[in-house]
């Protein structure tokens, strides 16, 4: 494996970001509402959570970049160029001559129905990623680092996921209160696992090791046993967190310190695509974390970031920049200027507006 080829957009100064996971090609069809069966045409994307994180720091202007790995394949070329194209450095991008770059299909029903078709057997680049294969001044030396819970669920990504945790923990100053994050995606997907039971086992052993958990009831419920959101954040905390961020879906967010208590409400919008709403929150979070804003700001930013993406199709090429975001905010429409392409997807049925739940 190997990780030659050029390293992406030009930037000063150290790392902001830096995530680690999944990476591959999304396929989305261009017809809303329809089985895959019947779309006639398709759209091909940038994909994968970590990846799309990283994209969505990115377009907020944060220097950032991801290791994974990806085929040596034109799927995989795909991915590399994308991801410079989108201003995320790729020089730890592994390629790998075993393995096909992964791609995921999905069918879109809104507003909440999307579901996912993976193509990664018997596995996939991005989970062969070794220790041998990382750099690790680079993951020492990131303002924050982000890891999904996904890694975790094969070998050798998984001790690769603990090598980082250990390289984060050695440095002097990794708590949150110097501006130095370690981010877990608590991103819980049962086709890569063989029980809940197995992610939670592997998601307790490393709690300790980061300093904010984020993820919905659903995901919570796996790695702390709690969907109460309050009682899922407290239980967070309690297993070493220093930041516990629960998704509610429609009911917004709710974050905890261990001083301080903040809910912040959705943002209604017209749903297009939930997929990506979730990495863009994820992408805006990284945002306000390192800009030292008070945690109001970063879950409503966050918030407002995650529904403008679930108001679109695709979800890499849909994350906003900081002025949609504060437009959003402010009570405008930064859709304005697609309307007639969403019209286009939408067809004559209109989709009535829901606020839209962050995965």
């Amino acid at each position: 494996m190997s990780s030659d080829a050029p390293s992406g957009p030009e930037s000063s100064g150290p790392l902001e970001v830096l995530t680690f996971g999944r990476s591959g090609v999304d396929i989305y069809p261009q017809q809303v509402g329809v089985g895959l069966e019947d779309v006639e045409t398709f759209g091909k994307y940038l994909g994968g959570s970590t990846a799309n994180v990283a994209v969505a720091a990115a377009r907020l202007g944060r220097r950032t970049a991801i290791i994974t790995g990806v085929g040596n394949d034109p799927f995989g070329r795909f991915v590399r160029r994308a991801l410079r194209d989108l201003s995320v450095d790729d020089r730890y991008v592994v390629v790998n001559n075993a393995y096909a770059t992964p791609v995921t299909f999905c069918e879109i029903f809104p507003p909440d129905d999307f579901p996912l078709y993976f193509y990664r057997k018997p596995t996939a680049p991005d989970m062969q990623i070794s220790p041998d294969d990382i750099d690790f001044d680079a993951v020492r030396d990131t303002g924050l680092m982000w890891l999904s819970v996904t890694g975790l669920s094969e070998e050798p990504s998984r001790e690769s996921h603990h090598a980082v945790l250990e390289a984060r923990a050695r440095k002097p100053h990794r708590q949150a209160q110097d501006g130095e994050f370690t981010v877990l995606d608590l991103d819980y997907r049962p086709m890569f696992w063989a029980n809940p039971a197995a992610a939670t086992e592997q998601v307790q052993q490393i709690l300790g090791q980061v300093t904010v958990a984020v993820g919905n009831r659903e995901e919570c419920e796996v790695a702390v046993g709690e969907t109460v959101p309050d009682r899922a954040a407290d239980a967070l905390l309690d297993a070493g967190v220093e930041l516990a961020i629960v998704k509610q879906g429609p009911r917004g967010v709710l974050a905890k310190t261990r001083t301080e208590r903040v809910e912040s409400p959705p943002f209604p919008v017209r749903p297009m695509n939930g997929l990506g709403a979730g990495d863009s929150f994820g992408g805006s979070l990284c945002h306000g974390l390192l800009a030292g804003w008070p945690l109001e700001k970063v879950l409503r930013n966050a918030n407002a970031a995650g529904a403008i993406v679930a108001s679109r199709l695709e979800c890499s090429t849909a994350m906003p920049t900081e002025a949609e975001i504060d437009l959003l905010v402010a009570g405008g429409d930064p859709n304005a200027e697609l309307a007639d392409t969403l019209a286009q997807h939408f067809g004559s049925e209109p989709v009535p507006a829901q606020a839209a739940g962050a995965r």
